[in-house]
């Protein structure tokens, strides 16, 4: 038998994780995200023969939605904006491609993003209002635009699609 300090421990314990893990629970809900994913590029530099891709399956044509472009970036990017090249891919086999600049840093060369030491974190609206025609698999493909073949200081590249 269990002595009543150990098993107060235990019960301690037991109702401390619950917590812990509810809150995280509340904490990770976003009941406005439909679909949010980052990838790494490659450390010596971002190729431009390599694309960053996410398959996303949209159930919702009703619905508008709004798409964000995500980057993380280190202060010792060179640049004050970057270019993209975003292809999207339809279920039916359709595809669209947009050119989009995005500014990452003022005149002065202070960084838009926001970060802790030389990182910095960008979450850029691309589209707003935006609805999905047919429900299936789409397929959002991104390329660096820039006029270097390996660009250095993009960490990680990504997409949020969000209800309005």
């Amino acid at each position: 038998m269990l002595n009543l300090p150990y098993r107060f421990l235990i019960k301690f314990f037991h109702h401390a994780i619950a917590l812990i893990l509810s809150g995280l629970l509340f904490i990770s809900c976003d009941p406005k995200r439909i679909f949010e994913q980052n990838t790494a590029v490659e450390t010596k530099g971002w190729k431009s023969t390599e694309p960053a891709e996410f398959n996303v399956l949209i159930e919702d044509t009703v619905n508008l939605h709004n798409y964000y472009l995500n980057i993380r970036h280190t202060t010792g990017y060179k640049y004050d904006n970057i270019y993209f090249f975003i292809d999207t891919y339809f279920p039916e086999g359709s595809k669209t491609r947009d050119t989009i600049q995005v500014m990452l840093a003022d005149a002065t060369g202070k960084w838009y993003g926001k970060g802790l030491g030389n990182i910095r974190n960008a979450q850029v609206l691309i589209k707003t209002g935006m609805s999905f025609p047919v429900k299936g698999k789409y397929l959002f493909r991104i390329e660096q635009g820039m006029r270097e073949f390996e660009l250095k200081g993009i960490e990680d590249v990504g997409i949020r699609i969000e209800k309005m």
